[in-house]
C-alpha cells in the first residue's frame, strides 16, 4: 500500500493543471469539436500521458529534494517505471480510438518527454537543447497534437499557420517559464551533473531571462489577438495575466535582496497563479469565440 501511494505521488496528476492552458487554447480555435473527442483527448492527455512522463522522469531522476508539487519526494521503485509504461500504453490506445494520426503524435510526445531524463540521452544535461526541446514539445507540438485530437483532423489538414502560430506562442511562454521551474534546484542539479539553463544563467540571470522572454511572448499574443480576433480579447489577456506579472515582480525584488527566496514555495506559487490566470483566460477565450461563432 505504501509503495502504491508513493507511485501515485510521483504520477503528480494535479501537475496536469499547469499544462492545461495549451489544451484549452487549442480547443478555443477548434472548428470541429465534438463532445466525445473533447472528453477522450482531455482524459488521455491529462490523466495518462502527462502523469506517465512525470513518473518516468521521476524514476530516473531519483530526486531527494523538492520537485514539482512534491516538497519531499518519496523513494522510487521499479514499480514506478512499469506504471509509467502502462499509463503510456493506455493513453496511446485511447488516442487510437480518435485516429491513428493522433496516436502517433501522442507516441512521439511520450518519446520526447522520456529523453529529458533517460540516462542514455538525458536532455536535462544540455542547457539550451533541453530548454528548446522541452518548450517545443510542451508548447507548439502539444498544441498541434491537441488540435488534431480535438477535431479528429489528419496531420496535414491541421498543419496550417493559423494553428502553428498560436502554438508557437505557447512555446514562447514555456521557454520563458521553463528556467523558472529549475531555479530552486541548482544544488541538486549541480550534484547530478545536470547543467540546466537556470544553473547556467544563475538565479538573477534566470529571472532576467524569464522577464525578457515573457515580454516577447506577451507582445506576440497581443499581435495574434489583435490581428486574428479583436481588441477586447487582447485587452482581456493583459488583465487576466496581471496577477502573474505582479507576483513575479514582487518575487524578483525579494530575490534581488536575498537569493534564499528562490525556493520551492515561491516557485510553486508562480506556477499556480500563472496556471490559474492562463486557464481562466483561455476558458474565457473559448466561450467568447464560441459566442461570436453562434452570432455569425
Amino acid at each position: 500500500m505504501k509503495k502504491a501511494l508513493h507511485i501515485l505521488q510521483h504520477l503528480r496528476i494535479p501537475f496536469s493543471f499547469f499544462l492545461l492552458p495549451v489544451y484549452i487554447f487549442a480547443l478555443g480555435i477548434s472548428p470541429n469539436i465534438g463532445e466525445d473527442q473533447i472528453i477522450l483527448s482531455f482524459v488521455l492527455l491529462h490523466f495518462f500521458i502527462y502523469p506517465a512522463s512525470n513518473a518516468y522522469n521521476s524514476y530516473f531522476d531519483k530526486d531527494e529534494k523538492s520537485i514539482g508539487l512534491i516538497k519531499k519526494p518519496p523513494p522510487v521503485t521499479i514499480g514506478l517505471y512499469y506504471t509509467s509504461l502502462v499509463f503510456d500504453f493506455i493513453g496511446i490506445a485511447l488516442a487510437w480510438m480518435i485516429s491513428m494520426e493522433f496516436a502517433i503524435l501522442v507516441f512521439i510526445y511520450g518519446l520526447a518527454s522520456k529523453a529529458y531524463s533517460h540516462p542514455g540521452i538525458r536532455l536535462k544535461k544540455y542547457p539550451w537543447l533541453g530548454w528548446f526541446i522541452a518548450g517545443f514539445f510542451q508548447g507548439v507540438f502539444t498544441f498541434y497534437m491537441a488540435y488534431v485530437g480535438i477535431n479528429g483532423f489528419g496531420m496535414e489538414l491541421a498543419l496550417k499557420w493559423k494553428v502553428i502560430f498560436p502554438g508557437l506562442l505557447t512555446s514562447f511562454f514555456l521557454w520563458g517559464s521553463y528556467p523558472m521551474t529549475q531555479v530552486y534546484q541548482h544544488e541538486e542539479d549541480n550534484k547530478r551533473g545536470d547543467n540546466t539553463l537556470s544553473l547556467l544563467l544563475g538565479i538573477k540571470g534566470t529571472f532576467l531571462f524569464t522577464l525578457i522572454v515573457f515580454l516577447l511572448a506577451t507582445l506576440g499574443f497581443e499581435y495574434y489577438f489583435l490581428n486574428y480576433h479583436n481588441e477586447q480579447i487582447a485587452i482581456s489577456f493583459l488583465l487576466f495575466m496581471s496577477p502573474t506579472v505582479l507576483y513575479f515582480l514582487i518575487w524578483f525584488a525579494l530575490v534581488h535582496r536575498n537569493e534564499k527566496f528562490a525556493n520551492f514555495g515561491w516557485t510553486m506559487g508562480l506556477n499556480l497563479i500563472s496556471a490559474i490566470c492562463l486557464n481562466a483566460f483561455f476558458v474565457y477565450f473559448f466561450l467568447k469565440i464560441s459566442h461570436i461563432g453562434q452570432l455569425n
